[in-house]
């Protein structure tokens, strides 16, 4: 099995590109910390983790992450080989995420980063959601299917502070 859930900071705001097919695809990287405080009293590690989202899910997250922004995504681990512009063989690991979380409400964004935090979205009433299969840039089924589209969202008009959690 082949399942990663990460959780922390992006790094960088996300970049967003579309392949020769205009299929879209974000990358970013999270700033994760170790769960464990080193008992030398030094500093938590911290590891960066490089991040690839593909079609609605990279229209997404370009759209409403940002630098700094506490963030949670669930993907798979894929390691992949290239060549660099010398000729040298390289590896590299990155997470494939099915899916992006905001991880913070949105005045603890705010209060942390000093930046206007983008709306709340929620499905609207009354629409059944449209079913979207996801396929990489080789045209593989991802086996990611998106429940809705994002333009199916609608603005919550509510304080994060009247939410129960």
């Amino acid at each position: 099995m082949n399942h990663i859930v990460l959780m922390g900071r992006l790094t960088r705001d996300p970049e967003l590109r579309h392949t020769a097919g205009g299929i879209a695809v974000a990358t970013f990287s999270l700033a994760v910390d170790r769960g464990y405080t080193p008992k030398d009293g030094s500093e938590r590690k911290t590891d960066f983790i490089d991040i690839v989202a593909w079609r609605n899910t990279a229209e997404f997250v370009s759209k409403y992450f940002v630098k700094g922004q506490l963030t949670a995504v669930a993907g798979k681990l894929q390691i992949r080989d290239w060549v660099d512009n010398d000729g040298n063989k390289r590896r590299t690991a990155e997470v494939i995420a099915d899916n992006v979380y905001f991880a913070e409400s949105k005045k603890s964004r705010e209060a942390n980063s000093g930046y206007s935090a983008p709306p709340a979205y929620s499905q609207p009433q009354g629409n059944a959601p449209s079913q979207m299969s996801s396929r990489d840039d080789e045209g593989v089924d991802t086996g990611y299917s998106s429940p809705v589209s994002p333009s199916e969202y609608a603005e919550l008009e509510i304080d994060d502070g009247e939410l129960p959690f």
